[in-house]
């Protein structure tokens, strides 16, 4: 069982309407911009994810796509770890990931917005 954490932004399809009038390249920028923001955590699992014979590790993945950050990792044994069995310890790495960036996650879609504003002279 592969475990991952999802976001989605509050709003986001209200969001994606009005990034509408900005133009594709708008959207593909505030797009990239979350993708960099999920690569970040991704990153951040990682490191924290413990590691035994890597493979759990490399796992990890990240994506995002219609307003949607998906962080998880594909190991059978992903949620295990993550968050511990009857016989075995949780040692999250997902979830102290994404508590580490989420606080920047608004600051992200702000400047986004910020920038696309400007470039659409609003």
């Amino acid at each position: 069982m592969s475990v991952s954490i999802s976001l989605e932004v509050s709003g986001g399809k209200e969001l994606a309407q009005a990034l509408n009038r900005f133009g594709d390249a708008m959207q593909k920028r505030i797009g990239a911009q979350l993708g960099q923001w999920a690569e970040s955590v991704k990153a951040n699992a990682e490191q924290l994810v413990p590691v035994r014979t890597g493979y759990l590790q490399s796992t990890i993945n990240a994506k995002t796509q219609d307003w949607q950050i998906e962080v998880g990792a594909e190991a059978t044994y992903a949620a295990e770890v993550e968050f511990g069995t009857t016989n075995s310890r949780a040692q999250p790495y997902l979830t102290p990931a994404v508590e580490t960036y989420l606080p920047s996650l608004e600051r992200v879609l702000l400047d986004a917005l910020d920038s696309a504003k400007a470039e659409a002279q609003l």
